[in-house]
């Protein structure tokens, strides 16, 4: 029997469910842990988080571990969510998950389970890590529907070191069979999706909650009024639904392609092809990265693949780091970048690390290095 302690962060899913299993299976001394982020009822009065915890509790009690819940609400206010609002007010389209993770799971929830005498903690991520020429490195998923390397891409060697992934090396399908086999009362659950404080909800109800409404034009690119919108804060780049244009023009579907937060105007234009969706270069800041650097000096020029949302193939970019900034140049033009997503970037299965876009152009951005 190992005998090392390992806190697995349990969610209620059948993902952490089976981590949970299979290290208590291997003989570690296993403890469950829920992490209460959210406290408020979904659009039919339940109270999701009280569901899940109940699984959680059903769970463990099947695997034959401890449980707590701890409450991280606090921390989660401050710390992501206030984010994701300043963000939307900026007019940009933040990406809350990546910060839960650095924050939340891999710093608050890391600390916890190191005051329970944890050696380690566990997810039920997606992704692998392991050690190259002494050095953790986070790697995708085996399963490449499920990857969740994305939304890591903020940690850096110091969590990895501390981090244990059990479902990395596997599929969904795998993970669900073990879950059944094992009599889990999780293993057909549902995943969760979108943001996880917003989970099945309406957004744009849920946000204007929280940000006032300011209306204003929609004008296609030459200035013409063609509707209203209801807040730019409630719009993204590429969008095509919601938008309340009745035909006009050349009779193809209206897609945002510009957020004017100076004249509070939704510039639109008609076509999935439009020109004005679609850019080669972009310039990201807070860039991180896993080892801590960067994989070229400063000034130097690199290459790569790039995600600039989670479920996009694999695009090859050349790279030039300066500061905390990231400037890139796609091999093809990119549709729909959009201000405060992250983009990661990969060299075969490993992630190397990501920053947040700012800008976006067909033009070099500014602060794009001479050669």
């Amino acid at each position: 029997m190992n005998g090392e302690r390992i806190v697995v962060g349990m969610s209620g899913g059948v993902d952490s469910s089976v981590a949970a299993l299979l290290l208590k299976r291997q003989g570690y001394d296993v403890i469950g842990v829920f992490m209460k982020n959210w406290d408020e009822k979904d659009e039919n009065g339940v109270c999701t988080s009280a569901e899940d915890w109940g699984d959680v509790q059903a769970v463990c009690e099947i695997i034959g571990i401890p449980y707590y819940a701890v409450n991280f609400q606090r921390e989660y206010q401050e710390r992501v969510f206030a984010h994701f609002l300043a963000e939307y007010r900026r007019g940009r389209t933040p990406n809350p998950d990546v910060l839960c993770n650095r924050e939340i799971k891999f710093k608050a929830f890391l600390d916890f389970a190191m005051k329970l005498g944890a050696g380690r903690m566990a997810t039920g991520h997606f992704v692998r890590a392991e050690a190259r020429q002494g050095h953790p490195v986070l790697l995708r998923g085996a399963d490449a529907n499920k990857d969740q390397s994305y939304f890591l891409y903020m940690l850096g060697e110091a969590q990895l070191a501390r981090a244990v992934f059990p479902v990395g090396g596997m599929t969904k399908a795998q993970v669900r069979a073990i879950a059944r086999e094992a009599g889990l009362p999780v293993s057909g659950k549902k995943d969760s999706t979108g943001v996880c404080f917003i989970g099945e909800r309406n957004f744009r109800r849920f946000l204007q909650a929280y940000l006032p409404l300011r209306a204003g034009e929609m004008q296609t690119e030459d200035g013409r009024a063609v509707g209203q919108h209801i807040g730019l804060a409630y719009y993204t780049l590429g969008q095509r639904k919601g938008l309340g244009i009745g035909g006009g023009g050349d009779g193809r579907g209206w897609y945002v392609v510009e957020k004017d937060l100076v004249r509070n105007v939704l510039v639109v234009a008609q076509g999935e092809d439009s020109p004005r969706l679609f850019t080669r270069y972009a310039l990201a800041s807070e860039a991180t990265w896993i080892a801590g650097r960067p994989p070229a000096p400063e000034g130097d020029m690199f290459r790569c693949t790039a995600k600039y949302r989670y479920r996009q193939p694999d695009q090859p970019v050349t790279a030039r780091v300066v500061g905390d900034r990231l400037c890139l140049l796609s091999d093809d033009p990119q549709r729909a970048v959009t201000p405060g997503q992250s983009v990661v970037l990969y060299r075969d299965d490993v992630c190397l690390g990501g920053a947040v876009v700012d800008e976006t152009g067909h033009a070099p951005p500014r602060g794009w290095p001479d050669d």
